[in-house]
């Protein structure tokens, strides 16, 4: 026997740390277990939002003062027309990923969760992990390895209701932000999300269909604000790239065995809702293994994919409709309320009401325009 635990967590990114906080903090004994060696980066936008600060709060993680960059809301950019609206509630806040796992670490590690890196799971029993010739026994078993997740694989998980996928290229930039936004910016063919994140930093995040169509010099020449706003600024990073995939599966549970983030399914990343859903799913998936009971799990998991899958449809599309985004974005200006609205429906503050309103509104301007 190499480790008795309740709960062993198979990935130490984000997600699997957050899991592991969440049992923890419900009086479990949790292993996390990852071939990598921290920090573990990501490619991917850096932006969280308030919907998602809180959920980490809700974890009882705090970031440290002065962490990032905070932003007051999301701007559309698009050729000569521009659409921006304010969170209803605080502000946003960019973060380099290497920071805010080293943070996760950090809360993981006084709440008693053992970390296990440089270390890789070769499968999993009904009573634990193989780690190798050696084994860890477990009554509950979380995967959080990413969207190619083996452990999905292993415990039979892998069907899926739907599944896309788009490329994304990062870079970071040493220039310093030049908007209180995090902004959108929509060309032909991709987009570029930029996120500020230092007061000498920006994050950008480029995604499309291939690997042709985020290659960042076709894309800044698609987008001339943006590129005219870097100008000949240095780069403070290496580019990296990845699939963002957009995803749903029948069932999320099996036995002992919950995923988690990315491996549990996923909308695209222009949504920016990877790490909310991550961390909302942590705390929901502790209650349920508070009660043994992962069906309320699989329940709660499906609700809480519901509006961001629904927001990463449409965004998705908005993207690839030329037409279509000119004359939502032209309605929107002639009602910059309504993008206001949108923005409530994306942070989770609307109710079904208002989200019905907000929708006969859209469809009137974008008619009229």
């Amino acid at each position: 026997m190499y480790r008795q635990t309740d709960v062993f967590v198979i990935g130490g990114g984000p997600a699997g740390l957050a899991a592991a906080i969440a049992a923890a903090r419900k009086g479990f004994s949790v292993t996390v277990a990852d071939g990598a060696e921290p920090p573990i980066d990501k490619p991917c936008g850096e932006g969280m939002m308030p919907e998602t600060q809180a959920a980490l709060k809700n974890l009882g993680v705090a970031l440290p003062a002065q962490a990032g960059w905070n932003f007051r809301g999301v701007r559309f950019v698009q050729e000569q027309s521009e659409i921006a609206a304010d969170f209803g509630q605080g502000s946003g806040i960019g973060i380099r990923r290497p920071l805010l796992h080293a943070v996760l670490i950090e809360a993981a590690e006084k709440r008693g969760v053992h970390l296990l890196w440089k270390t890789a799971v070769s499968g999993i029993e009904s009573g634990g992990v193989r780690l190798g010739t050696e084994f860890a026994s477990a009554r509950w078993i979380v995967g959080a390895d990413g969207s190619a997740s083996r452990v999905r694989k292993w415990a039979e998980l892998e069907h899926a209701i739907t599944r896309t996928q788009r490329i994304a290229t990062r870079r970071h930039y040493r220039v310093p932000p030049w908007s209180e936004y995090m902004e959108i910016h929509w060309g032909r063919h991709a987009q570029a999300y930029v996120t500020p994140i230092a007061r000498d930093e920006v994050c950008i995040v480029t995604m499309g269909d291939s690997v042709d169509e985020v290659k960042f010099g076709p894309v800044l020449r698609e987008l001339p604000k943006l590129a005219q706003r870097l100008g000949n600024a240095a780069l403070a990073s290496r580019e990296r790239g990845a699939l963002t995939v957009m995803h749903r599966l029948h069932r999320v549970a099996r036995a002992n065995v919950a995923l988690v983030g990315d491996a549990s399914g996923g909308v695209d990343a222009i949504t920016g809702e990877g790490l909310r859903l991550a961390f909302r799913q942590a705390a929901a998936l502790a209650e349920a293994i508070e009660t043994s009971d992962l069906a309320e799990y699989q329940r709660a998991h499906a609700e809480l994919l519901q509006r961001p899958s629904r927001m990463g449809r449409l965004l998705v599309e908005f993207g690839r409709r030329e037409g279509l985004r000119a004359r939502v974005i032209r309605a929107m200006r002639r009602r910059p309320e309504l993008f206001g609205k949108m923005l409530a429906i994306h942070e989770g503050r609307a109710s079904s009401i208002e989200i019905l309103r907000t929708s006969a509104r859209l469809g009137l301007q974008f008619i009229a325009a």
